[in-house]
């Protein structure tokens, strides 16, 4: 029997509910709610602020702007370095780059991976645990990470870092380190991201006016650290700067320039405007 094409297998399992990711992001909200009953201390939340800060760079800079666009160059140790930063929020920065790929290839339409045209709960949530597309039609559209032996290992393998970062938070400080200084972050990474997908699909202003929703939401990209000018990113995805003016903050082009001025990335793609 032929093995399916892609468009079948798509359509076989499309939507289907993983629920071992259901129960994941159920005990990532659990557990820093656990914390704050059982109470927490002052090294709970330093290990919070020297953890999140790598992750949310995992997310933005590393698994959007570097693996889902190739907005800059960089070694080949750095890269998987910045993979690490993504999976520390249990985040697989692989295939987060073909779904994300998908959605700007479908973007706002009924093949889109997550559009507000298919409902809050899908867009904010849903979308992680029942997707559009199957793991193995994500992987298709990442192809050229999955080159790399270490990427292909890190692809199947995602989980294991952050299960070694709890491990080391609750040898240093029990339950209180791993709700609040290893869960905490994940948990607010999931909604900064949700909150572009689904808010920044609906309000906000535009400077482009493209085929899609796409808009620059100044709340959100204060809280996001920068994509929430959705709208200059769906323009010009890859540029490493989403804020394109003087006042529309983008933190994590900040991060990119630093890593530039140490010699860790460059050859950085600019806006067009």
């Amino acid at each position: 029997m032929p093995a399916p094409q892609p468009e079948q297998l798509e359509q076989r399992t499309a939507r289907s509910t993983n629920y071992l990711t259901v129960g994941s992001i159920f005990l990532l909200h659990l557990m820093p709610v656990i914390a704050l009953i059982l109470g927490t201390n002052s090294e709970d939340w330093l290990f919070f602020c020297i953890v999140y800060p790598f992750s949310a760079i995992g997310v933005g800079v590393a698994a959007h702007r570097y693996f889902a666009h190739r907005a800059f160059r960089t070694s080949r140790w750095f890269q998987f370095l910045l993979a690490l930063m993504a999976t520390s929020a249990f985040g697989n920065p692989v295939r987060f780059a073909g779904k994300h790929r998908l959605h700007h290839l479908h973007v706002d339409t009924d093949r889109d991976v997550h559009s507000p045209s298919q409902g809050f709960w899908y867009c904010w949530m849903g979308s992680l645990v029942s997707p559009q597309y199957p793991a193995e039609e994500s992987d298709r559209y990442a192809r050229d990470w999955l080159r790399y032996p270490e990427l292909r290992w890190l692809n199947k393998y995602y989980w294991l870092p952050g299960m070694l970062l709890i491990l080391l938070a609750f040898s240093l400080g029990g339950i209180g380190m791993v709700g609040i200084g290893v869960c905490l972050g994940p948990v607010i990474l999931m909604h900064q991201s949700s909150a572009v997908n689904y808010l920044c699909h609906k309000y906000g202003y535009r400077r482009y006016g493209s085929t899609n929703a796409s808009t620059n939401n100044p709340i959100v990209a204060l809280l996001t650290f920068g994509e929430g000018w959705h709208n200059n990113h769906h323009e010009h995805p890859t540029s490493p700067r989403a804020g394109e003016v003087w006042w529309e903050l983008d933190i994590f082009y900040y991060v990119i320039q630093l890593f530039q001025l140490l010699g860790l990335v460059w050859q950085e793609k600019r806006n067009h405007t």
